[in-house]
């Protein structure tokens, strides 16, 4: 675990407490670190969890597959951030989504209820972490908002440009790199690959934007 030291201070969950503190909360927390590989399956669709990870090194993809097998990317989670921490802490636990490494990935599991309640030795740490844990759900919310505002959107033409146009917007300029390639934007905006190409061929021929591979840049 110490070789993650500087991986885990950067983690929300973690954030205003000290360094010298992280690896007794992480033994208070029954945190147990896993190796997967390359697209490994981490939790199943329908699985039970009450536990929820932190990429240490890796990626991992958050997806929802339909009865036709049309999988639709929810999100992607990097290095430092949580995963299912939503559906290991609520009551019912049954997974809606999977959860899949992209590559070699290590994680870090922790128990949701050792999280919420605190200890035989009462320790300090729980309602720090409840705290950032409230903050880091209610982020997502948002962001999961934003993903159902690209994917309302009638046209492929317009999911795009939503979808560019925010992301323009958190780069704070016109030129930026997306985090999917095409397969995988077509999935997160829930559309057909070949369609989607076809548009952005066009949004460039339009004059509208340049790209290349996930560099683009909107004139």
């Amino acid at each position: 675990m110490k070789k993650y030291l500087d991986v885990l201070k950067t983690v929300d969950l973690f954030k205003d407490i000290d360094e010298c503190d992280l690896q007794p909360l992480l033994s208070c927390l029954s945190a147990k670190e896993s190796h997967y590989e390359k697209s490994q399956t981490v939790f199943s669709t329908g699985e039970r969890i009450e536990r929820f990870g932190i990429v240490l090194s890796g990626q991992v993809q958050i997806v929802q597959d339909d009865y036709y097998g049309n999988r639709s990317i929810l999100a992607k989670i990097d290095i430092g951030n949580l995963f299912a921490e939503s559906f290991a802490c609520s009551e019912t636990k049954t997974l809606p989504v999977s959860v899949i490494t992209t590559t070699e990935s290590d994680l870090l599991f922790i128990d949701c209820h050792r999280l919420a309640v605190p200890c035989a030795k009462a320790c300090g740490f729980h309602s720090r972490l409840i705290q950032n844990m409230l903050s880091i759900v209610s982020t997502k919310n948002i962001l999961l908002t934003q993903k159902i505002e690209f994917t309302s959107k009638r046209t492929t033409r317009e999911k795009l440009l939503a979808y560019l146009s925010a992301e323009a917007k958190k780069a704070e300029g016109n030129c930026f790199y997306i985090p999917f390639n095409r397969q995988e934007l077509a999935d997160y905006l829930s559309v057909e690959r070949s369609a989607m190409s076809a548009e952005l061929s066009k949004l460039r021929d339009d004059g509208v934007l340049k790209f290349h591979k996930n560099q683009f840049e909107l004139l």
